[in-house]
């Protein structure tokens, strides 16, 4: 029987590149594609993957997020976290969701194929830059991630900041939510009082560097 794997990356071209290179391996089979974190929420439920492929810093719902809801709905569900980001925030915290490997995009494919196979195999897989980043980590700090934003901020925040870095307005945020204006309106200043933030500019530049969204 194959492995079926699901692929999340916003990028076209690297999502469908993945998909060429992993259904090389007649053992595998790429059951679909998703573009988005909450897409790939609502795929992981409906296809019932063994493996998803998430990049960490996703469109609508970042990559961290979508893998603890990921997990939320099945724990059976392995993950593999693709990032350009090698900071230890970025990567203990996909652990922490759930995630069973953490490789960066930089590296060359054949590592990958290493975590896939680790992960199959019931084990662990940490690229090498990401290994060092988190061992520094440890020693410098022992290991306190308090200050990312995944832990200062409740999930429903994340989502709300995600939204709001990615350019929508209030009113546009309540609707993609599903909940009304005054809502959101809580959440910001409830975002921006934890952050100790007092404008959207100085939110979106915070987003960025903890990876929620993209310039």
């Amino acid at each position: 029987m194959k492995t079926k794997i699901l692929l999340a990356d916003d990028n076209v071209i690297m999502s469908e590149g993945l998909r060429l290179l992993i259904e090389q391996n007649d053992q595998l089979e790429v059951v679909d594609i998703a573009h988005t974190g909450r897409e790939a929420v609502n795929k992981a439920a409906r296809l019932c993957p063994d493996l998803v492929i998430i990049d960490v810093t996703m469109p609508d719902l970042n990559g961290i997020e979508a893998t603890r809801q990921i997990k939320a709905k099945n724990q059976l569900i392995d993950i593999i976290g693709l990032s350009i980001h090698s900071d230890s925030r970025f990567v203990v915290e996909m652990l922490k969701a759930g995630a069973r490997a953490y490789v960066l995009k930089q590296c060359a494919v054949e590592e990958l194929f290493q975590a896939l196979n680790a992960v199959l195999q019931g084990h662990s897989y940490l690229s090498a830059g990401v290994t060092q980043s988190v061992l520094e980590d440890l020693m410098t700090r022992g290991g306190n991630n308090s200050q990312t934003a995944h832990s200062r901020l409740t999930p429903r925040e994340l989502e709300v900041l995600q939204f709001l870095a990615d350019g929508n307005s209030t009113k546009e945020v309540s609707s993609l939510l599903n909940l009304s204006v005054k809502t959101i309106d809580t959440h910001r200043s409830n975002i921006m009082r934890k952050l100790g933030i007092s404008n959207t500019a100085e939110l979106v530049k915070y987003a960025i560097r903890e990876g929620l969204t993209t310039i």
